[in-house]
């Protein structure tokens, strides 16, 4: 039995959950308990803390798990990302009193106070910084006014919360983060863990293209599949009328309005867009 690591609270629980449902399995909770066993597809899940998750991989205790690639590298734990999810995205950033860090090299002999040591004690060596980390476990945004740091490290998503502490981004970003999927490293994937990538990476596929159809003069065919190519390439169908054909092709799903004005520009008519709810690529 696969044994899963899902995140039981936080930003990346929900995300997970609803995910893992559209791949065809049963991880909601029952009730406070934590673990579920999903019998039809041979699964049991454990509902962990988000930073514990990549312990128990790399331990061995689960099979896979989800996390956030920050809390992985940060973790230091012996596993590895198999695939990331898209979802839970956030950059991690380095932040002080408005006008007072300019680059990284200014935190030399100076505080930072952050929730993720092992991350920034790996970008301080990176840039010959030597700095002290305070270490926290939240409300990070707070310490410099507290006077326990001089600057922070800490994971920004829209950067409302520093702005309202009268701090302002400075350097580059010590990394992007977004939820992953994790197994110990060195273990090579079971069939069973191949399934679960290619269920999670196909509910990916899904969110990212619709599915276009349209009827099409067939002297404009060549023309109407230079717009929708498709992944191979797109599906013909022929109709009564035989100077017409039906068309179908997956594009991506940012790009559909465009490529509906295309098609119509084109020539093509009864342009129709449908989302896919799930596919194997």
């Amino acid at each position: 039995m696969l044994r899963i690591a899902v995140p039981n609270k936080g930003a990346l629980a929900e995300d997970a959950t609803t995910m893992l449902t559209e791949a065809g399995y049963l991880p909601a909770r029952e009730s406070r308990k934590l673990s579920r066993t999903d019998p039809d597809n041979d699964v049991e899940f454990f509902f962990l803390r988000p930073r514990d998750i990549a312990v128990y991989v790399g331990e061995g205790i689960v099979d896979v798990g989800i996390t956030g690639r920050d809390m992985l590298l940060d973790s230091g734990a012996d596993a590895d990302e198999l695939t990331a999810l898209g979802f839970g995205l956030s950059t991690f950033h380095y932040a002080g009193p408005a006008g007072q860090f300019g680059s990284v090299s200014q935190l030399d002999g100076k505080r930072i106070a952050t929730s993720y040591p092992g991350l920034v004690r790996a970008d301080l060596e990176r840039n010959g910084v030597d700095a002290r980390i305070v270490g926290l476990d939240g409300a990070v945004e707070i310490a410099i006014q507290l006077g326990v740091a001089d600057a922070i490290a800490d994971v920004v998503e829209t950067g409302s919360t520093l702005r309202s502490a009268g701090l302002e981004i400075f350097g580059g970003p010590l990394m992007s983060s977004e939820g992953i999927l994790i197994g110990r490293h060195g273990v090579p994937r079971t069939p069973a863990v191949d399934v679960l990538v290619r269920r999670l990476e196909s509910v990916i596929v899904a969110r990212s293209y619709v599915l276009i159809d349209f009827d099409c003069p067939v002297a404009l065919l060549d023309e109407a599949s230079k717009v929708t190519p498709g992944f191979e390439s797109p599906t013909v169908s022929p109709l009564h009328d035989p100077s017409w054909v039906a068309v179908r092709s997956m594009v991506a799903r940012d790009q559909s309005n465009k490529t509906m004005d295309a098609l119509y520009a084109l020539g093509a008519r009864a342009i129709l867009v449908t989302s896919i709810h799930a596919c194997r690529m």
